[in-house]
């Protein structure tokens, strides 16, 4: 079997957000940041170019995704620990346990995921990667595999293969 794969990476995929991670039974870290760095790697076959993806519309696609959550507050909205709800104002108020946060709605990314892991991370930008190649159109894409670094030597991955979604 043979196996083609391109790969941008972490050099130039980087996006700083504020997050904090629910633990259950009341438990929570405390606010904090990252200076997180992607790595994506697509595997599939060759076009009529030779090329699995272009290199710079894949990190055109990247940057674009991490645009939205670069310096912002994550807050995952399908945290069952967590209350998430926009008010009246322009304002985001998260609550866990006797915690309450409140930050302007222009500084926050409300992500569909459970909790702000970078393994949860991984899987949303996998996903939203994966809506745009979908659009753009090239079915010879089989498998999407995401790498979010927290710190150096820090890392969570999530992989994906097309078509068993």
């Amino acid at each position: 079997m043979t196996e083609y794969r391109v790969t941008v990476g972490k050099e130039t995929l980087v996006f700083a957000a504020g997050h904090f991670i629910t633990h259950g039974n009341g438990a929570c870290e405390s606010l904090h940041g990252h200076n997180y760095r992607v790595g994506v790697t697509l595997s599939g076959d060759l076009d009529h170019h030779s090329l699995v993806y272009d290199f710079i519309a894949l990190k055109r696609d990247m940057e674009s995704l991490l645009s939205e959550l670069d310096h912002r507050m994550l807050l995952p909205t399908l945290n069952p620990e967590l209350d998430v709800t926009t008010v009246t104002g322009g304002e985001v108020e998260a609550r866990h346990a006797t915690s309450r946060y409140v930050f302007p709605e222009s500084d926050v990314a409300l992500l569909p995921i459970p909790n702000t892991t970078a393994e949860r991370l991984a899987e949303y930008l996998c996903g939203r990667l994966v809506e745009n190649l979908s659009r753009a159109g090239p079915d010879r894409i089989h498998r999407v595999q995401i790498e979010v670094e927290e710190t150096p030597g820090q890392s969570a991955f999530f992989v994906r293969t097309l078509g068993d979604c």
